[in-house]
């Protein structure tokens, strides 16, 4: 609520943690396009258990986190129901897919990347999850939409940094619907890369500039966010 313009939020009832989730999401982003860059390189050298133990903690923290937001909608309090689809049910699938691939890197990567075939091999093993990968790209641009048609993601005056917009919330709209865009337009392409013709290695490019720019956009910003969201709490405790 708004007492003599200061803004007072009720934190324990508004557990907030899209920070790691930005911070997790991007790094999950950019070791994807690493991964897929070395096996494409030469796969016999690929440490797969490193990438699997990666893959784990990234995609632990990112199913813990959007599972419970997905379930509970802690941000609803708030007054922000919307974040808790926007942040929770995303993290939560791409949690999961890291998880999976975490799994099967574990167990099955030495075979995997050892085979003749093993650009071939991995390529179809991807190619049934990619439908689902294709869904969440055209959900994030679904997001991206609705980010600037209602002007969300607009900080409030009293969060340092981001608040400096609060009086032009399109600024942030349109750079948090920019970033999860770019990461849809990866995920769109990802069934495409995934053949065995010479147009899919311009495809393969273009996914790994659009995840790795925008991973590297998230990791900034979630870790910048560990500052601008202490800062929001510190301002708005009452």
């Amino acid at each position: 609520m708004i007492e003599a313009e200061k803004l007072v939020i009720d934190w324990a009832a508004m557990p907030t943690y899209n920070t790691v989730m930005s911070v997790a999401v991007g790094a999950g982003l950019i070791l994807l396009v690493a991964l897929g860059r070395e096996i494409l390189k030469d796969p016999k050298k690929v440490v797969y258990e490193g990438w699997s133990l990666a893959f784990a903690v990234l995609g632990f923290i990112l199913t813990a986190t959007g599972l419970h937001m997905t379930l509970t909608w802690p941000l609803a309090s708030g007054g922000f129901p919307f974040d808790n689809i926007i942040f929770g049910e995303t993290s939560l699938a791409f949690g999961v897919l890291l998880l999976a691939a975490a799994v099967y890197l574990w167990f099955r990567g030495r075979a995997a990347l050892e085979r003749e075939d093993a650009v071939e091999h991995m390529s179809a093993v991807a190619r049934p999850v990619s439908v689902f990968v294709l869904g969440m790209g055209l959900g994030l641009f679904a997001i991206a939409i609705a980010g600037v048609t209602y002007q969300l993601f607009a900080a409030p005056p009293q969060e340092p940094i981001s608040g400096a917009f609060a009086d032009y919330p399109l600024v942030e709209a349109i750079f948090m619907s920019g970033l999860i865009a770019l990461v849809g337009l990866g995920a769109v392409l990802f069934p495409f890369g995934l053949r065995a013709t010479p147009a899919a290695a311009k495809v393969r490019t273009v996914i790994g500039w659009a995840w790795g720019l925008s991973g590297l956009a998230f990791v900034l910003f979630g870790a910048m966010n560990f500052f601008t969201h202490i800062g929001l709490i510190v301002n708005t405790m009452g």
